[in-house]
């Protein structure tokens, strides 16, 4: 028999992920909600100004969706009707401070924490840690 060796061989991995920061998920969540919150206003604004059926079942689905986040502007402006449509003045303010509400918690997350560029994280795996584990 022969004085062979036997050789080891060691491998390693490098794994490597970015990861954003939690203010930019945060934010981007906030303009999420905050635009969900518009679009439903802006279906609803559109509706009512063009006189749509409230007894349509998509209809009274967007109104009631909407009517919660439209209660604290309800009785800003008296609306306007025309022939069956009516031009609601207060939905076109909600969207205006829906859209500032968001903007100015976006601009706290911010200011809070002012860390704008994600981390990228290597880890560096061998056998000797996975035999190890």
């Amino acid at each position: 028999m022969s004085n062979a060796t036997m050789a080891s061989v060691n491998r390693s991995e490098v794994h490597t992920e970015v990861r954003s920061p939690i203010e930019s998920v945060l934010a981007r969540v906030v303009w999420f909600v905050f635009g969900t919150i518009e679009v439903f206003i802006a279906i609803r604004f559109v509706l009512t100004a063009l006189g749509a059926n409230a007894e349509a079942g998509f209809v009274k689905f967007i109104y009631a969706v909407s009517d919660v986040f439209m209660a604290p502007f309800n009785a800003i402006f008296s609306t306007g009707k025309v022939s069956g449509a009516t031009f609601e003045w207060s939905a076109l303010v909600a969207i205006a401070v829906y859209a500032l509400m968001a903007w100015g918690i976006v601009a706290l997350i911010g200011a809070v924490s002012p860390r704008k560029h994600a981390q990228t994280v290597e880890r560096v795996e061998t056998d000797e840690d996975v035999q190890t584990q």
